[in-house]
């Protein structure tokens, strides 16, 4: 992929000047749930009228509840080294960082660390590691994996292991592939290419190129599921957007499957230093709002990803406005799970609820908790997933296994107060998102539940 950093600066100029009419005319084309052209997300990211980023925002909502409904997908990250080559600027697990304990996960620990992840009652693991492929090859992480899909906490066990990791060679990609991982997962942190040089001075990470191409890499290996990203805070945040969105359009043009989801971190204190306090594109949470709005209207069928850097009351702002994954009771440290504080943080994290109180939350608000990996187990993937969402299908899947994971949370996990509260939401969404058919197939494996099976989907 190469990027024309003169275009999207060009187009960032040129709609400065987009009139009201055009505008409005941008929201009622995303309500129709097509994505919108690159110039047209430039459009709103530009629009500063207060009564029209309302209407963005709005549309936003419509759009997100309109192919999502309340499901919000959750997840923990499981980090399994800090250990790291590179020296990026912004990260408290770079190579000249000394000021930090460094650990790299024994396979018994990784062990530990996902009983601990299930005790909580997550299913789905996002495996992250610096990168130091002396510290941790490829066949040690394919080894991890194996060991979290084998552990089992009274008939739960991890059900989907998606990964971040750095730039892999082809064969490399393929032992991804074969060790059955969900979504590989990959940020180019800052897009433009002179600020990229500036915050990656040594290490391979380096290597812009290398880095943007890893996509068609993972395709080529048979990885149909990715997940794209940037790190807001490290340049302008309209540049990023924009290239973001290239990035996807790219992958949709050229493979005919976009990213499975976007990743919106932003620049956070990391050990030792502040880069965030010293970046002149902090972006404010008004801005992270119409960003968070205009991605979900400028690719409506992709997932967007929201970690525990930001604090409770603004996530819960921004899973109305469009992001569809939530990270739980969050520990960015190798071994943290089971003995926090071991090791050093990748990040500082704003939201330290557990995942009980994140459940508890959501279901407050209507949301519907999920840990649903069903599509990923019944090769819904790539060409086949986007068919489904494209086309308004994916929903008869998403809203059964929703809620039968959600069920099966609540007699496993749950505590008392969120137990009740989940159990009168699940019965209050029923006749709102099943068929008479499918509402027999959950009271029947709903029951199935309450007799001792786990693991019930469509």
């Amino acid at each position: 992929m190469m990027l024309d950093e003169n275009k999207i600066s060009g187009l960032i100029e040129e709609t400065k000047r987009v009139k009201k009419d055009e505008i409005i005319r941008i929201i009622k084309k995303s309500m129709e749930f097509k994505p919108l052209e690159i110039s047209e997300a430039a459009a709103l990211l530009n629009c500063e009228d207060a009564g029209l980023v309302n209407d963005i925002k709005k549309a936003a909502k419509a759009v997100k509840e309109k192919i999502y409904g309340r499901r919000m997908v959750l997840f923990a990250p499981m980090y399994l080294s800090n250990y790291c080559v590179n020296n990026c600027s912004y990260c408290g697990f770079k190579q000249s960082n000394k000021d930090i304990s460094r650990k790299n996960l024994t396979l018994d620990e990784v062990a530990e660390e996902t009983l601990n992840i299930l005790k909580s009652g997550h299913k789905r693991i996002l495996l992250v590691a610096g990168e130091d492929l002396k510290k941790c090859s490829v066949d040690y992480i394919v080894k991890a994996i194996e060991t979290i899909y084998k552990v089992d906490y009274k008939g739960n066990k991890i059900r989907r292991v998606n990964v971040n990791l750095a730039p892999l060679e082809h064969d490399d990609l393929v032992k991804m592939k074969n060790a059955n991982i969900g979504t590989y997962q990959l940020f180019h942190e800052v897009f433009h290419r002179e600020t990229y040089a500036k915050m990656h001075p040594s290490g391979p990470k380096k290597d812009y190129d290398k880095r943007i191409s890893i996509f068609d890499k993972c395709y080529q290996a048979g990885i149909d599921d990715v997940g794209i990203g940037v790190l807001y805070g490290l340049y302008d945040y309209k540049f990023e957007t924009l290239a973001l969105l290239s990035q996807a359009k790219y992958l949709d043009d050229k493979y005919g499957v976009g990213p499975h989801t976007i990743s919106i971190p932003r620049l956070e204190p990391a050990a030792g230093f502040d880069v965030s306090s010293m970046s002149k594109y902090r972006m404010t949470d008004d801005e992270f709002k119409k960003v968070v709005a205009v991605l979900r209207l400028a690719v409506p069928y992709t997932g967007i990803i929201l970690s525990t850097r930001e604090n409770p009351a603004l996530r819960d702002e921004l899973v109305e406005l469009g992001v569809s994954q939530l990270s739980a009771g969050s520990k960015t440290e190798p071994g943290g799970y089971g003995k926090p504080r071991e090791a050093t943080g990748q990040f500082v994290v704003s939201d330290e609820r557990s995942l009980d109180e994140v459940i508890s939350a959501l279901a407050d608000k209507g949301f519907l908790p999920s840990f649903c990996t069903s599509c990923y187990r019944s090769l819904r993937t790539g060409e086949s997933f986007m068919a489904l969402s494209k086309t308004g299908h994916i929903h008869e899947f998403c809203d059964i296994n929703g809620l039968l994971t959600f069920y099966e949370y609540l007699i496993d996990f749950a505590s008392p107060k969120t137990r009740s509260a989940g159990m009168r939401l699940i019965e209050k969404l029923k006749p709102e998102l099943l068929s008479a058919e499918q509402t027999e197939r959950f009271n029947s494996y709903a029951a199935r539940f309450d007799a001792g099976e786990r693991d019930l989907y469509v």
